[in-house]
């Protein structure tokens, strides 16, 4: 057994429990019904799928080597985590829509924007999984292959740029929102409105928590999505594990942000665990600033 695969495969098993625990909430509450825990229903899901993708191709690496089912697994990681990488945009878009249109965030016409949203990511993401199973693949031409097999370089060169792409739309996203509150900050010392002052503070703290998410994300998927560009196949293959393996670790890392800290989320878990809800801290509703 490579230790690298065993790795990996002890890092899908984490982010496959993780991840279900946070789906199976989701899914027992009918409280969170709402736009943002949809979204992260969605991130959740993605993330559980790469989780079980990556369990799925250490057992077909190790136990029924096929060429066929390899490309079938591969396409199935590619697809699962531009799903995640897509629903982390999603959810950047929501936090800028919660707070450049406060007043109409919780509208109609917002729960189709993001039902839209998740469409077009899901429907994208699968695009991209289907690729190398419809033959974009290496397998007849090994001189074509890139660090990762048996996808073919101009595949991960797609993928990293949009990845790259992704990543510039929400760093864009987030320099708007350290606007907005700046915005909001100067408006409250103007007008000495002590009333808005909370409002504030639950907006300071999405916005350091979405700085954390960012820097997360790039943390993690930036060395890989770089080395899939400037790498060559010829490379040893512990450069390529050793990118992977940290760009695992953001669907490791996610429900923790976006899950674990949610007060909403850890009263349902009291509910479902415990089968009432009797704990002794108070929780509040989630206002559209927090994340």
């Amino acid at each position: 057994l490579h230790p690298w695969d065993v790795m990996l495969c002890g890092a899908g098993t984490a982010i496959a429990c993780e991840n279900a625990l946070v789906v199976a909430i989701i899914c027992y509450s009918p409280s969170l019904r709402t736009p943002m825990f949809v979204l992260v229903g969605s991130l959740a899901t993605a993330d559980l799928l790469a989780g079980l993708g990556l369990i799925l191709n250490f057992v077909f690496q190790y136990v029924i080597r096929s060429e066929t089912v390899s490309l079938l697994t591969v396409g199935f990681l590619v697809a699962s985590f531009a799903a995640s990488v897509s629903s982390l945009l999603a959810i950047t878009v929501d936090r800028y829509l919660s707070l450049y249109n406060a007043l109409t965030y919780y509208s109609e016409r917002t729960v189709l924007c993001i039902h839209t949203m998740l469409a077009g990511a899901w429907g994208v993401s699968l695009c991209l999984g289907l690729l190398p199973v419809l033959g974009w693949n290496c397998l007849h031409d090994r001189t074509s292959c890139s660090v990762v097999r048996p996808l073919t370089k101009s595949n991960v060169t797609l993928l990293s740029a949009s990845f790259f792409l992704i990543f510039l739309i929400m760093l864009h996203l987030y320099i708007e929102i350290c606007k907005i509150v700046c915005r909001h900050a100067h408006q409250i010392a103007l007008q000495q409105h002590f009333l808005t002052a909370s409002h504030y503070v639950t907006t300071k703290k999405g916005v350091s928590t979405l700085a954390i998410i960012l820097g997360t994300f790039g943390a993690s998927w930036l060395p890989f999505a770089i080395y899939c560009v400037v790498g060559d196949p010829d490379y040893p293959s512990v450069y390529t594990y050793a990118t992977l393996l940290p760009a695992t670790y953001n669907s490791m890392i996610n429900p923790i942000i976006y899950a674990y800290r949610n007060q909403e989320i850890q009263r349902s878990m009291w509910v479902l665990f415990c089968g009432c809800f009797q704990a002794k801290v108070s929780f509040r509703s989630r206002s559209p600033s927090d994340v």
